[in-house]
């Protein structure tokens, strides 16, 4: 028996190995797509790399704005028509696992032996549910402020300022203050004077990156974090609280900064023009975003600068996100494209995009040598590297499932606190019960 069956063996490596050359010969392409240009460079960097190390394969790069680009992957699990390996988000990717649309990697982990602790800690977990993985980190990024500092300057503020500010629910701290000197109207009263006119606002101290939905990453989460506050108690757990005062104060805090204060610019301002162009055209002093779009706020015609996170009660705190590459179950491709999403995932192709200096990947190294870019550029961009590094000063994004029915709750509730139309406190607990019941 044991003749026989080392014979079939033979006969079936040989087979294999016939597929594999006709396969190099005749060529298989693969399509990779992301949503991010400014990272587009980097990875046909990588693809050039990873095709001169397999001359068989093919990588296809393609880019798509960020509403196209989940649109096109919905509706491309329907029609069959989804990239074979494409950029996934911990906001998207739960509903794509209870879709089952997602290649479950981790056989291929474990067969050909990848290492999953060499990111940074955390970020291989994210992307793991009850023994399965569904994706491998590429990056990671925590928030900071921007600021510009022409008008630091004008109003005689050092940016040195933001290593010791604080903030608190009771009067905002030391960081609303100085978003009150940043403010200016038309008559150049600042928000400190008591004839400050804030139906006249010429400058802004503060421009948010809007209201933030369910998760206001680059909006309000670093201040309901920093009262001690979590969304629930782990990725995959089926308890949220937005319901705690902590939030729902936050919350009010948040909107009242143009509602009361006149400090930020209405909510339908924001949403029509966007943070980042407001930012950008000069209306105003302040903004907070992630590490993500350092490159965007360096292109600005002023000179920007990245600062720290005011200190809240509980000190700085920054979620941390992390993206991964995923590969779709309906590839027809599925060797080749689990090697291309090993060598995104590897030190070669994590050094290259840490080179470009456009994002932070999930190694450490390559995370160093994109901040080591950015400082022989003369641009600090510590304020993020410290808020990951620091003890306590991260904490993760919220993983669970019903992500999409979440945040259809959490807009509207938004909205309707942005505007004015009701406060938090009257819409918060009936909504926390709408989602706490998804999962009963």
């Amino acid at each position: 028996m044991k003749p026989r069956f080392s014979l079939v063996l033979v006969v079936v490596i040989a087979l294999l190995a016939l597929v594999t050359s006709v396969s190099a010969q005749d060529g298989v392409t693969i399509k990779y797509q992301l949503w991010d240009t400014n990272q587009l460079p980097a990875y046909q960097e990588c693809a050039n790399a990873f095709q001169a190390a397999n001359p068989g394969i093919t990588v296809t790069v393609e880019q798509l704005g960020w509403d196209d680009y989940w649109t096109g992957i919905s509706t491309g699990f329907i029609s069959g028509t989804a990239p074979d390996v494409f950029t996934d988000h911990l906001a998207k990717y739960p509903e794509f696992v209870s879709l089952e649309q997602l290649v479950d990697i981790q056989p291929l982990v474990e067969r050909d032996g990848v290492a999953t602790d060499i990111y940074y800690p955390g970020l291989a977990d994210l992307w793991a549910k009850d023994g399965q993985r569904f994706g491998l980190p590429k990056d990671w990024d925590t928030v900071a402020v921007i600021y510009n500092k022409a008008m630091l300057e004008a109003a005689g503020i050092d940016p040195a300022v933001m290593q010791d500010w604080t903030w608190s629910l009771e009067d905002g701290g030391s960081f609303q203050q100085t978003v009150a000197a940043l403010t200016l109207d038309a008559n150049g009263n600042n928000g400190l004077s008591p004839d400050f006119d804030k139906t006249n606002v010429v400058q802004y101290g503060f421009i948010p990156d809007g209201m933030g939905g369910a998760y206001g990453q680059t909006q309000w989460s670093a201040f309901t974090a920093s009262t001690g506050w979590k969304y629930n108690d782990g990725p995959w757990t089926t308890q949220y609280y937005y319901n705690d005062d902590r939030f729902i104060n936050t919350i009010q805090w948040w909107a009242d900064m143009n509602l009361v204060h006149g400090f930020s610019p209405s909510f339908e301002e924001v949403t029509s023009l966007g943070a980042t162009a407001l930012f950008q055209s000069g209306k105003g002093a302040l903004t907070i975003n992630g590490s993500w779009m350092i490159g965007t706020f360096l292109s600005s015609e002023f000179e920007v600068g990245f600062g720290r996170l005011p200190a809240g009660p509980e000190g700085r705190r920054s979620m941390f996100n992390g993206l991964a590459d995923s590969i779709w179950v309906g590839t027809q491709h599925l060797e080749e494209s689990w090697a291309w999403v090993k060598f995104l995932a590897s030190s070669e192709c994590q050094m290259i995009v840490g080179k470009s200096g456009v994002v932070f990947p999930a190694i450490p190294e390559a995370a160093a040598a994109s901040q080591q870019i950015r400082a022989d550029a003369g641009v600090d961009v510590s304020a993020f590297v410290d808020q990951a590094n620091e003890e306590g000063g991260t904490f993760l994004f919220p993983i669970a499932d019903f992500a999409g029915e979440i945040s259809t709750i959490m807009n509207e509730l938004m909205d309707a606190v942005s505007l004015g139309q009701s406060t938090a406190a009257d819409l918060v607990p009936a909504a926390n019960d709408e989602i706490n019941a998804l999962y009963q």
